[in-house]
């Protein structure tokens, strides 16, 4: 944030202020009415996928979306005009998202015909990317996002090893229950294993044999005594972050995270002040 006693500030810094800061009123309000905006286009989304309601409403729904994505264009307009380096926030995690989120509608104005019904659909889905902006409005989540990067090692190690404990208990299963019980081929085996270490159970393939039951039974205590293993890792290392980071946002890349007495930003390294 600004020095307030370096001297009154650009419309510009004060617009940035308003824009990326969450510690002002301005800021706080501004969030607020993004937020709310962000949760009623994700909504409208998910209303449109439902035949009954896109029969009736399709017509206000897709004005409706027209609408927020004018409106999220404007903002990422908006927030590329009171950065001070527009490129280095254009190529950010959160500049990115915000591509994203309005990109879809304006591509499917450049591809009619009904042979590309199917990519519209997938262009549709895509603008759930909009829910993402919201993760940068939340307490702490640059915190979590911190703590499952330090963990990234050992969780990958535990899935490393979960995966060898489904591929040889999905190889067992084959061989003593065999096709006649559903287990028709080793990857059919390892998606029960899968399913029965997560603890779903979905039924659709089952043991007959003694011998398979009791591999199931461990299968599924095995997935009991591990499955929190991955929450033990992630909270061990969110214990270790310090949470004394502030909300202000760089004034050229807008990355958030910093800590109260930083200088320089933590991703680009230009001037905090």
């Amino acid at each position: 944030m600004p020095d307030s006693q370096a001297g009154p500030i650009s419309r510009r810094d004060q617009w940035r202020e308003i824009i990326f800061e969450a510690e002002t009123p301005a800021g706080r309000r501004f969030d607020t009415i993004l937020l709310s905006l962000i949760a009623l286009s994700v909504l409208a989304v998910i209303l449109e996928s439902v035949p009954e309601i896109s029969a009736k409403h399709g017509r206000f729904l897709h004005a409706l979306e027209w609408g927020f994505t004018i409106l999220f264009s404007i903002e990422f307009i908006v927030r590329l005009c009171v950065v001070r380096h527009p490129m280095h926030y254009a190529r950010s995690f959160y500049g990115l998202v915000d591509l994203l989120s309005v990109l879809p509608s304006y591509l499917m104005l450049v591809m009619p015909g009904m042979q590309a019904l199917q990519v519209i659909r997938v262009l549709r889905m895509m603008r759930m990317f909009r829910i993402f902006k919201m993760v940068r409005h939340v307490n702490g989540a640059e915190l979590l996002l911190h703590a499952l990067y330090a963990s990234r090692a050992k969780v990958t190690v535990f899935f490393s090893f979960m995966l060898a404990i489904t591929l040889i208990a999905g190889t067992l299963m084959y061989l003593i229950e065999g096709p006649e019980s559903g287990f028709t081929s080793i990857p059919t085996s390892i998606y029960w294993a899968v399913v029965t270490i997560t603890t779903l159970g979905f039924g659709d393939i089952t043991p007959n044999s003694p011998l398979g039951r009791l591999l199931t039974s461990v299968l599924v205590l095995t997935g009991y005594a591990i499955i929190a293993v991955p929450t033990g890792i992630v909270t061990s290392e969110l214990s270790k972050l310090g949470g004394d980071d502030t909300s202000d946002a760089c004034p050229s890349c807008g990355v958030h995270g910093h800590l109260p007495d930083a200088r320089f930003c933590r991703r680009c390294g230009a001037p905090m002040a």
